[in-house]
């Protein structure tokens, strides 16, 4: 569209992408990291946190599903329950002994992996703690 009307294309754009948030992203963008050269800044390489693990036994009293007045986290938490969200946690604490056996944790397995994908140019991480900041920092530069 922006040649058709003579304007200026975008460059880049910012898609969540994760291992549970892969198909828009690989596939409905193919064309445009192939034809266009089209980067990209993905959020939520982590799915919410749920990447890290630290769901795999429950909700822990200190993680942000735990926050019982946020209607946005109860129902990240409430779809834990759910076969979708059981299913997804079996996935996770596979990747958990993949991890394992790499000497690495989780979340930076999962972080790489985004990484690793050449069309993603960086990613947008969250935290809570510091050294959340600190481990992704180290996969991202890694």
């Amino acid at each position: 569209m922006a040649t058709k009307h003579n304007l200026i294309a975008p460059i880049a754009d910012q898609p969540q992408y994760n291992l549970f948030a892969r198909d828009r992203f690989e596939k409905e963008y193919a064309p445009l990291y192939k034809h266009y050269h089209y980067g990209t800044t993905i959020w939520s390489p982590l799915a919410g946190g749920l990447l890290s693990g630290k769901y795999n036994d429950g909700v822990p009293d200190d993680s942000r599903l735990a926050m019982k007045d946020d209607p946005f986290m109860k129902r990240f938490r409430d779809e834990l329950d759910t076969d979708v969200g059981k299913a997804k946690i079996a996935k996770i604490k596979k990747l958990a002994e993949l991890a394992k056996e790499v000497g690495g944790s989780t979340a930076a397995l999962a972080l790489a992996w985004c990484l690793k994908n050449p069309n993603v140019s960086t990613v947008i991480t969250g935290a809570s703690k510091p050294e959340q900041v600190t481990m992704n920092v180290k996969v991202h530069l890694g």
